[in-house]
C-alpha cells in the first residue's frame, strides 16, 4: 500500500464534546482502528474521571495507547511521538484510513509535526525550580512564565507544574522562550492528515461538562480518586476531578464546593483546549449534529 494513499482523520475538541463516540462511528465506517492522544487516558488507573471509552466501546473498535501506562511511570510527549509513529505505521500495513482522537493538544502535535530536540538542563537548575515551586506555590511559576514567555503562558495548562517547570527550565537555561525552540518543524510522515474539531455553542459546551461531573460522581468517582491516595503528589494525579477530591479527602473543601470546583476548572480546561485547536490552520470545524456525515463527505472529495 502506497504511503501516499495513507490517511489519518484526526477528530478533536474540547472535552465533553463527543469527540469518543464520533471517532467510533467513523472508524466503524472505514472497518478501522483508533489512535488515542487523550494523554490521561493512557493511565490505567485512572477511568472515570478521565472518560474512557467505556468496555462496551472498546469493544465496537479496536483503540490504541488506552490504558496503556501506569501513574508511576515516566512518560511524555517526546516518548509518546515515537510509540505513535510505530503504531500508525504499523496499522498503515493493513488499513488505509486511521482515526486518532483526543483532546491533549501537544500529543496531537507529536504525531502531526513531532518535537525538535530541547536542551539538556544543569541539575542544579531544576533543584533551584523545584524548591521555588515547593516553597512558594504554583502561581510563582505561572508569573514567572508570563514574563519570560507570554505565547506559551497563553497556551500550557497552567494548572501543570510540570509543564510549567519545563518550559521554565528551557527558558532559563537558554536565554531563549520555549515556544520558539518548539515552533513546527514538520518531520517527514508516510500519511496525510485531515483534521476535524467538533464545534459546540459555550452554552452547550458547558452543559455537557456539568452534566458529565455529575456523572461522573454518581459513577463512583471519589471511590476511585480515594484508591488513588497513595499517589496523589504524582504528576498524573494533578488532573481535574482528582486533584479536587484529594482536596476534599483532607478536609479542605466540603463536597458539594468540590463538585462545583471540578465543573469550573473543567470549563477553563475546554477553554484552554480551544485555544490550542483553533491555531491549527488546516483544521475543518464541523458541527456535532452533522459532523459523521461530513467527514465523511470531506474523505471523499
Amino acid at each position: 500500500m502506497s504511503s501516499q494513499n495513507h490517511k489519518l482523520i484526526v477528530i478533536t475538541g474540547p472535552t465533553a464534546s463527543g469527540k469518543t463516540q464520533l471517532a467510533i462511528d467513523v472508524a466503524k465506517h472505514y472497518q478501522t482502528e483508533i489512535v488515542s492522544f487523550d494523554s490521561r487516558q493512557f493511565f490505567k488507573e485512572l477511568s472515570i474521571g478521565t472518560a474512557k471509552p467505556t468496555l462496551e466501546q472498546l469493544n465496537e473498535v479496536p483503540h490504541h495507547f488506552i490504558s496503556n501506562i501506569s501513574v508511576q511511570d515516566e512518560y511524555n510527549a517526546g516518548t509518546y511521538e515515537l510509540d505513535a509513529i510505530k503504531k500508525l505505521d504499523e496499522l498503515f500495513q493493513r488499513k488505509e484510513v486511521i482515526v486518532a482522537t483526543g483532546g491533549s493538544g501537544m500529543y496531537l502535535d507529536a504525531i502531526l509535526y513531532g518535537f525538535d530536540e530541547l536542551p539538556k538542563v544543569e541539575e542544579a537548575l531544576r533543584e533551584k525550580l523545584n524548591k521555588i515551586y515547593e516553597e512558594e506555590g504554583i502561581e510563582v511559576l505561572q508569573t514567572m512564565l508570563a514574563k519570560l514567555d507570554p505565547e506559551h503562558y497563553n497556551n500550557v495548562d497552567l494548572q501543570n507544574p510540570h509543564r510549567l517547570l519545563r518550559a521554565l527550565e528551557v527558558c532559563l537555561a537558554t536565554g531563549i522562550p520555549f515556544s520558539q525552540q518548539r515552533k513546527r518543524k514538520t518531520k517527514q510522515r508516510n500519511f496525510t492528515s485531515h483534521l476535524f474539531g467538533i464545534d459546540l455553542e459555550r452554552e452547550e459546551l458547558y452543559g455537557a461538562i456539568n452534566n458529565r461531573v455529575d456523572e461522573m460522581i454518581a459513577a463512583g468517582l471519589l471511590d476511585e480518586v480515594r484508591s488513588l491516595s497513595a499517589f496523589c503528589h504524582l504528576n498524573a494525579l494533578q488532573t481535574v476531578g482528582y486533584k479536587e477530591l484529594f482536596q476534599h479527602m483532607e478536609g479542605k473543601l466540603d463536597m458539594e464546593t468540590a463538585v462545583n470546583l471540578i465543573k469550573q476548572n473543567t470549563r477553563r480546561f475546554a477553554k484552554r483546549q480551544m485555544t490550542w485547536f483553533r491555531k491549527y490552520e488546516e483544521m475543518n470545524w464541523v458541527k456535532k449534529s452533522e459532523a459523521k456525515n461530513k467527514i465523511i463527505k470531506e474523505m471523499v472529495s
